[in-house]
């Protein structure tokens, strides 16, 4: 579904992400990783089309940009947008209206099938703002997947959750996935990423490994950066 060669990303004309090469398969669970400032989300952005590459490219075949659902990492404002959850779900489907001013019909299906798929049909009528964080987050999953056709793409989904509600967030990614979603996450729960995940990218700036979870998990990399701390932040 997505190839990536060679691709390298600058910010103020510094690298940030050099010559990074993989691939994404169909039904995938693609964990990346890597410490902070490792360029993870920078690679994100710039598969996304959010960023412009400094070198390499990107392929898709079988999807297109306009249907990979995202959820980026939530910050403060964001957490306080005075909006119903409806009205947030909905807007998953702003990349699919085109020209149209409008929702259509089967825009407000996709939104309440993906409320029901989340469990959160009785909270449609809420203010976002007034829900707890594991619910904002299952509302913005419900978003990104009202935008997604067969790609979700996740920047730290469980970060500031508390373990129980990342628990039920991956319980729902690791269901979504079983259901035919491809997904490609990035992780600063590295124990959790060989736990779920199906193959691996630890960057550091460039490549440090890209493969199997089972495999990454015998490396000595793993078992370093596992004893620091338990994440690859």
């Amino acid at each position: 579904m997505l190839t990536c060669r060679d691709v390298s990303l600058s910010y103020g004309g510094r690298t940030v992400v050099e010559n990074v090469s993989f691939s994404v398969e169909r039904g995938d669970y693609f964990c990346v990783v890597g410490e902070n400032g490792s360029g993870k989300t920078t690679l994100m952005k710039g598969i996304l089309g959010l960023l412009p590459l400094s070198g390499g490219r990107i392929e898709f075949q079988g999807v297109k940009r306009t249907e990979i659902g995202y959820l980026p990492q939530q910050t403060v404002v964001q957490r306080d947008f005075p909006a119903s959850v409806r009205e947030v779900v909905l807007s998953g489907r702003l990349n699919r209206c085109g020209l149209l001013p409008f929702y259509t019909r089967r825009d407000r299906a996709c939104a309440n099938d993906n409320l029901e798929r989340l469990g959160i049909s009785s909270e449609a009528g809420k203010s976002y703002r007034d829900l707890s964080g594991g619910q904002q987050q299952r509302v913005l999953l419900a978003r990104a997947l009202c935008a997604a056709d067969k790609l979700l793409m996740l920047d730290e989904p469980v970060a500031g959750l508390d373990p129980v509600m990342a628990s039920e967030l991956y319980a729902l990614l690791e269901k979504l996935n079983r259901d035919g979603m491809t997904l490609v996450v990035i992780s600063h729960d590295l124990k959790s990423a060989v736990s779920y995940g199906k193959k691996i990218l630890h960057m550091r700036r460039g490549a440090l490994f890209c493969g199997s979870t089972d495999d990454y998990a015998k490396t000595d990399l793993y078992r370093f950066m596992s004893g620091m701390g338990g994440d690859g932040a």
